[in-house]
C-alpha cells in the first residue's frame, strides 16, 4: 500500500507524495505492521498527511514525528 488512496484528493506534489510513502512503510515496519489497506495503516497514513500538512517534508522527519505522535521511542 502507498499513501495515495489516503490522500482524498489533497494537493501533494509527486515528491511529497514519494516521502510521505516511504516515511508510512518505515513507521510500519518499525511497529510490526503490515503495509497492506488496513485499519491501522490508514490511522498511521493520515497521521503521516496531517504531519506533511504541518511542514514535516522529508522520510525521516516525517518517520520520527510519526512515532513519536504513537509515542513510540
Amino acid at each position: 500500500m502507498t499513501i495515495r488512496p489516503v490522500l482524498s484528493g489533497l494537493p501533494f506534489d509527486p515528491e511529497m507524495i514519494e516521502g510521505m510513502s516511504g516515511a508510512l512503510k518505515s513507521v510500519c515496519e518499525t511497529l510490526s505492521l503490515e503495509l497492506a489497506d488496513g485499519l491501522e495503516t490508514r490511522l498511521v497514513a493520515k497521521r503521516i498527511i496531517e504531519l506533511a500538512q504541518r511542514g514535516g517534508r522529508d522520510v525521516a522527519t516525517l518517520t520520527t514525528m510519526a512515532l513519536s505522535a504513537f509515542k513510540y521511542e
